[in-house]
């Protein structure tokens, strides 16, 4: 059974031992944690903190802790119910709320769940917030209010619409285009919460849909994750040809895989880099990925006189860095769209309008756009921890074997060569080091992944 603490929240399994899982008694020591920071931060805010949840089996149960232990810290509770990670995220400054939680744990499996945690702005905590919530969590220093003090909690559930209504103001998305071409898309949403919302848009877009795993009940028909491995079925229905474009997202539609007319991968990693390429033609600039994103963004960032940046893994850290540098669009490679003309969030719904609209103006079908971007290959490789692995060491033996090499270690440890790169870094969200690797042909990622993961192995003691 797993805990983990990091800067994408409070995540873990469900049931199992109190300090070891994600179980009620913790669930309201981070709330009241995360309640307690939000006092200390806003003590003239609104006291109002949102919470939505995805469709996942714990959910509601997760649901009821964390609504009962805001109301007993005496804050006003807005529960959006069903919604996604970005629905969430937008519904805190509708609200003017002083922050959100989003009870997710996106692209995990069936017995994870999540507190991913907003501030007053509907963005993730920053690494030194999320360390004094846990500070404020080990030190119990907990205060809760008195009888006639204790909270309330409204449900509402008008923000799907809003969420909509925002995505279809944007400038960049031609509504009229996409109702011309009159698209028709098969859409996996895993049965979550893309069930709810992305129905509404297809509506409004004129776009002709068909839903795979359309139940919002939390059983997942696979493995959450948008990668190929996992998407057979969809793929076997795009191979009829009936269809112009697949979509997938995961249970907390942040995160937005695309599917050639013809049945093949447009690749999780390009989703970024297709939007990004057609909002860089409308509105040059800058751009953000993270380490483990693929060198392509870069390219079409350079193509439109714009300068790539990239940033440590993680939201917060991407958004942080397009802050920085002003970056018109960023995200990262996994299927997370950053659109700040919307909001500073991964989100799925931006991403398929944006998308819908460049393929409407360009009159092409997705797999002729797909060979039109750079191309790279991603092999994405994994290595179970262990409580005996040293992670430290082990990067500090990878730094010193390929010291002659450009080494970047803001995040792990990324290794770039000439035409290839490879990232091993330990996951915020599971007991894994990621070893990604990109090259310009799959068998050479691969091939540079297995030279890495070897060494690991080696080393991992």
């Amino acid at each position: 059974m797993t805990l983990i603490k990091s800067i994408s929240g409070i995540r873990g399994t469900i049931g199992g031992a109190t300090g070891d899982t994600l179980n009620p008694l913790d669930i309201v020591k981070f709330t009241t944690a995360y309640a307690t920071f939000v006092r200390r931060h806003r003590p003239q805010g609104t006291g109002v903190i949102v919470v939505g949840r995805d469709a996942r089996i714990s959910g509601e149960m997760v649901r009821s802790v964390v609504c009962g232990t805001l109301m007993g810290m005496g804050f006003r509770v807005v529960d959006i119910g069903l919604a996604s990670t970005p629905t969430t995220e937008l519904a805190v400054t509708a609200e003017q709320a002083d922050g959100g939680i989003i009870i997710t744990a996106s692209h995990n499996p069936t017995q994870w769940n999540a507190l991913k945690l907003l501030n007053h702005e509907g963005e993730f905590l920053t690494a030194v917030d999320g360390a004094e919530v846990l500070a404020i969590a080990e030190a119990e220093d907990f205060e809760y209010a008195d009888v006639e003090h204790l909270g309330t909690c409204e449900q509402k559930n008008t923000y799907d619409a809003y969420h909509v209504d925002k995505v279809l103001a944007l400038p960049l998305v031609d509504a009229d285009a996409i109702r011309q071409r009159g698209f028709r898309v098969c859409v996996d949403v895993i049965n979550s919460v893309g069930a709810c919302i992305l129905p509404l848009l297809f509506e409004r877009l004129g776009v002709e849909y068909t839903l795979l795993n359309s139940q919002p009940n939390g059983h997942f028909a696979h493995n959450p994750e948008p990668l190929q491995k996992n998407l057979g079925g969809i793929m076997e229905q795009m191979a009829s040809g009936t269809y112009d474009l697949g979509v997938v997202v995961d249970p907390d539609v942040d995160r937005l895989a695309f599917i050639s007319e013809d049945g093949t991968m447009f690749g999780e990693e390009y989703t970024l880099v297709s939007v990004a390429e057609y909002v860089l033609q409308h509105t040059p600039g800058n751009t953000v990925s993270n380490l483990s994103s693929t060198r392509a963004l870069r390219d079409v960032t350079e193509r439109q006189g714009g300068i790539y940046t990239a940033s440590a893994v993680g939201e917060v850290n991407v958004t942080t860095m397009m802050k920085r540098v002003g970056a018109v669009i960023g995200g990262e490679g996994n299927g997370g769209v950053i659109y700040p003309e919307c909001h500073y969030g991964r989100d799925a719904l931006v991403g398929i309008a944006l998308f819908l609209t460049a393929l409407a103006h360009k009159g092409c079908r997705v797999s002729e756009w797909r060979k039109a971007l750079p191309e790279y290959f991603i092999a994405k490789n994994r290595i179970d921890l262990t409580p005996d692995t040293d992670i430290d060491a082990l990067l500090r033996k990878v730094k010193e074997l390929y010291a002659k090499e450009k080494v970047n270690d803001i995040d792990g440890v990324k290794i770039d060569f000439a035409d290839r790169w490879v990232h091993l870094r330990k996951s915020n969200t599971e007991p894994i080091i990621r070893v990604y690797s990109e090259a310009p042909t799959m068998a050479e990622a691969e091939a540079l992944g297995q030279e890495l993961l070897d060494v690991a192995y080696r080393y991992a003691k």
